[in-house]
């Protein structure tokens, strides 16, 4: 399998990706933002940053190494988070950046994601594969000659960070805090006990590791202890991010894990706060929630297809203040159009310093109202006609075809698209009924997804 994927580069430490290919992919990377930038390499200056996994140094290293070789000026910012390195090539008006992260991926990966100029995206569609093709046809000898200089990017940005919020609106909370041995303790940690924050904090300390569990808060398992601190501690809520912070996700005083749509109707409840008829961005699988509340606060909501690729190229775009994904990443015009796993938690906080209801409450109101199954893979042999099959079953509804194909009735709807690495369909459903009634609906999909 490729480890050139939709969104990233990829792939596991050693039989997959190594130093030399690492080398390969900064000599190559730099070759491509000349071609984009319109510039000679030697022009460039490309922000570079590492997460804290135990193949992260070298990788990095390798890809400095290509870098200049090629001839690129590097500013280094050593161990950072995700977020960080958006913010290096935005704030410096680099020429892009290059992160050696694998993100919520286990131990044995190691990867990097890579943006242009204003930490635009590269993506399969555009960047990613032209890095692959240069690679596969041979570099040929490297001309040398570029530099690089190391910076000290932490001050600087938790300063950014807290201005992203009104400080005197926001109360001293008991958060539980899990940082799955990632970047968001150092990124995050700070900024919260500057703010005031009681922090519980659960394996907020950086270790590639990973000795309790995957930076990946999705998956039910990897919850379970922050659910039962919240619980035990009864704290007023709980935070908990992936490996390289850029996601943060929410679980309730009541232990309960706030769905990434319900989470984007809030931030875009303040975005519109903030900015009265802005445009909200939202992707396919969300819920009608995120729609219904822009639409109640006077703002503008528009659908983007799935990825932070994408996401960022449609922010430019529409000039959007704030966008959504159900998978927990938020995107804010205001940071480079990027997404950010630190502001969403300062808003939320700002949300609940200026509400007095509790993050349960808020997101009761959402739960009465939409009965959502959550994203359910399915592994089908042949994903595209499935959709087809999907699709012919459902002529009576309103059929779009942003991402995968996605049905549209007055009451319920539901969105099936294909995973780009894997031969799996994955399902999202609403229904505006009941629960009874999403459940219904969800299994008669599934029995023609499985089975049908």
């Amino acid at each position: 399998m490729s480890i050139f994927k939709a969104y990233d580069i990829r792939g596991i430490y050693g039989p997959e990706m190594d130093e030399a290919v690492g080398q390969q992919i900064g000599r190559a990377f730099v070759r491509v933002l000349a071609g984009l930038r319109g510039k000679q390499p030697d022009e460039l200056r490309v922000g570079l940053g590492r997460d804290m996994r135990l193949t992260a140094p070298a990788m990095a290293a390798s890809l400095r190494r290509g870098m200049i070789e090629e001839g690129a000026h590097v500013i280094d910012a050593g161990e950072v988070a995700t977020e960080m390195l958006y913010f290096l090539v935005g704030s410096r008006d680099l020429d892009g950046g290059a992160m050696c992260t694998a993100s919520h991926n286990p131990k044995a990966y190691t990867g990097v994601k890579l943006v242009r100029e204003g930490a635009l995206a590269l993506s399969g569609d555009a960047g990613i594969r032209d890095i692959e093709n240069l690679i596969e046809a041979g570099l040929g000898e490297a001309p040398g000659g570029g530099s690089y200089e190391e910076v000290d990017l932490w001050d600087e940005y938790r300063s950014v960070a807290i201005s992203a919020v009104d400080r005197s609106a926001i109360r001293p909370l008991k958060i539980v805090v899990d940082g799955g041995n990632g970047m968001a303790g150092p990124m995050v940690g700070p900024i919260l006990k500057e703010l005031g924050m009681d922090l519980v904090e659960l394996y907020f300390v950086p270790d590639g590791n990973f000795p309790d569990h995957e930076p990946n808060p999705l998956l039910e398992e990897n919850r379970r202890l922050i659910v039962e601190t919240v619980i035990s501690e009864k704290a007023d809520l709980g935070i908990a991010w992936d490996g390289d912070a850029d996601r943060c996700f929410f679980i309730d005083g009541a232990g309960r894990f706030c769905d990434g749509d319900f989470i984007c109707a809030l931030l875009a409840r303040i975005a519109l706060e903030a900015e009265p008829g802005a445009t909200i961005l939202f992707d396919p699988r969300s819920s009608r929630a995120v729609p219904d509340v822009v639409a109640a606060a006077g703002g503008r909501s528009k659908l983007s297809r799935v990825g932070h690729a994408f996401f960022k190229k449609r922010m430019r775009e529409e000039n959007a203040a704030f966008g959504g994904e159900v998978s927990g990443h938020y995107y804010f015009r205001d940071f480079y159009c990027a997404d950010s796993g630190t502001i969403p938690a300062l808003w939320i906080l700002q949300l609940l310093g200026k509400d007095e209801r509790n993050l349960t409450s808020l997101i009761d109101e959402f739960h009465s109202k939409y009965f959502i199954s959550g994203e359910i893979n399915s592994e089908v042999p042949d994903p595209a006609a499935k959709i087809a099959q999907i699709e012919a079953l459902h002529r009576d509804a309103e059929i779009s075809h942003l991402d995968g194909v996605s049905v549209d009735y007055p009451d319920w709807h539901f969105n099936v698209r294909p995973s780009n690495t894997e031969p799996l369909l994955r399902l999202n459903l609403e229904s505006l009924v009941s629960r009874e009634d999403m459940q219904q609906k969800r299994d008669e999909l599934l029995e023609v997804i499985r089975n049908g």
